[in-house]
């Protein structure tokens, strides 16, 4: 059966999430997934992720959608506002739009830390989070639909 799955990633803190999306992209060809199939969207931080997640499922044929970022803890609170939202935001457009949503976000301490769950083998968290966005969209073509609704 094909699956499309689109990749929402921030370009904030791209020496992090560019290997957040390659170990993504390879996960989803290990699972067979075709690279047309795999379309990546780019979004300029962790707190626009939820929006355009959202959007992207809202539109035609996506089976899922993974998102990515990456947070690194500074000397403010800002950190705890962005990954709250971040967090509550991916879980209700999946809820909103019947299509799972991945929360592949690293919260981290230090880069160090960051870069060490984003590099190649399979500890790359973008690798994980395609893995679990396969495995619930195939959960969900695999459940029966209420009559009456659409997802």
């Amino acid at each position: 059966m094909p699956t499309r799955v689109a990749l929402v990633v921030s370009r904030y803190h791209n020496f992090v999430t560019s290997g957040l999306e390659a170990g993504a992209r390879a996960a989803l060809r290990d699972a067979g997934v075709l690279e047309q199939d795999i379309v990546t969207f780019a979004v300029p931080g962790a707190y626009e992720l939820a929006q355009a997640a959202q959007r992207v499922a809202e539109g035609d044929g996506w089976d899922a959608v993974v998102c990515l970022g990456c947070l690194i803890r500074g000397e403010t609170p800002h950190f705890d506002y962005i990954a709250t939202a971040a967090a509550e935001g991916i879980m209700r457009a999946a809820q909103a739009t019947g299509v799972p949503i991945a929360f592949g976000v690293l919260t981290t301490n230090t880069a160090e830390e960051a870069l060490a769950r984003a590099g190649d083998g399979p500890a790359n968290k973008g690798r994980e989070s395609a893995t679990a966005a396969l495995e619930m969209a195939r959960l969900y073509q695999s459940l029966p639909m209420r009559p009456g609704f659409a997802s």
